[in-house]
């Protein structure tokens, strides 16, 4: 798959909250007709589908300004899969199947830090307990 080609629309989120402070952040500085400063968004290949490990809210922010596509870079880290696909899981029972479902899910920051903080933390202790 190469990842020069992947559009916003064909990848695949894991979180399906986006703070709205965090957005207005990136919207500050996002220029869509300059992306030289765009930091790329990291991708994975999950069961075959690419999946953003990272920059969701730059995504979002990049969609709300009329983008279709970004840089983007296969993300080379190490990550723990049964957490990332979890986290897919997670964003398939929402019906978050591209970074364009993320715009309905923009909450604010305190709504966000409670909401997605909490449930990675739940998720995260979950999966730790059922590999002892």
């Amino acid at each position: 798959m190469e990842i020069a080609k992947l559009k916003l629309k064909d990848l695949q989120p894991s979180q399906f909250y986006i703070s709205e402070a965090k957005l207005k952040a990136v919207e500050c500085w996002l220029d869509p007709e300059n992306l030289s400063g765009f930091q790329p968004i990291p991708v994975k290949l999950l069961d075959g589908k690419p999946v953003m490990t990272d920059g969701h809210t730059r995504a979002v922010a990049a969609l709300r300004a009329g983008l279709t596509a970004v840089p983007l870079a296969w993300d080379e880290d190490d990550l723990d899969w049964d957490m990332y696909r979890a986290c897919v899981q997670a964003c398939l029972k929402r019906n978050i199947l591209s970074p364009a479902d993320l715009l309905a899910w923009i909450i604010p920051e305190e709504d966000y830090r409670e909401k997605w903080d909490t449930w990675c933390d739940a998720m995260q202790a979950e999966i730790k307990n059922s590999r002892r």
